[in-house]
Formats: C-alpha cells, structure tokens, sequence
C-alpha cells in the first residue's frame, strides 16, 4: 500500500494559548508542524481534488491559532480534527504545536505537545 505524507512546517505564530493570566493577556510565539498521511495506493494523483490542499490546511491551522486555548493538548486536537474534516482522504495525522518562550522561570528551551491518530 503506497501512501503519500503531506506536510506543513515550521508555520509560524503569535497567539494567546495557555493557563496563566499573563499568557491570554500578552501572548506568545509558536510554531506549527503538520503531517498527514493519505492512501495512494489505488491510482496516480495528478490533480489537486486527488490530494490535499496546502493554502487550505493553512488557513484551518491560522484559524485554530487564533482561538485561545489553555492547553496545547486541545489546540493539537482541534487542529487535526478540523483539517480530517475537510479532508476525509487522510488516513493519520500529526500535528506538533511548540511555545516558543514558556512561562517558567530559569527555563531555557520550548516546550509543547504533539497529537497522532489515525483514521
């Protein structure tokens, strides 16, 4: 079974997700990396209704980006749900979002979370 993996990554963003007071008030710097998988084991894709539409995935993840979450575990999920929605050919997907500069003193790094399943 052959299967083609389409990716986004490293999109960058600055939005207001977190637990603390600070974080919604005055936000951060994330990054976003997606990939999913789709089957293609049945015919040659040789047209864009055949696959997925990057600008599309774009627009549902800057869109999901936009809306404040506490956790970083929901935004991955919404993230993947909303991208199988439009796009029922994907058979997995992970989607990776990072905070750049977590709220935690003497921290030097990122942290984040990272969503897989499959469909």
């Amino acid at each position: 079974m052959g299967e083609f993996i389409i990716e986004l990554k490293g999109l960058q963003f600055y939005s207001f997700h977190g637990l603390y007071a600070e974080e919604k008030k005055v936000g951060g710097e994330f990054a976003v990396d997606v990939l999913a998988k789709l089957d293609s084991s049945h015919h040659e894709v040789s047209s864009i209704k055949e696959t997925v539409n990057y600008a599309e995935v774009f627009e549902i993840i800057k869109k999901e980006m936009n809306l404040p979450r506490e956790l970083l575990e929901t935004l991955t999920q919404s993230i993947a749900k909303k991208i199988h929605d439009k796009f029922s050919s994907i058979i997995e997907i992970e989607v990776r979002v990072v905070k750049k500069v977590p709220p935690i003193a003497g921290f030097n790094g990122t942290v984040g979370a990272t969503y897989r399943t499959t469909f």
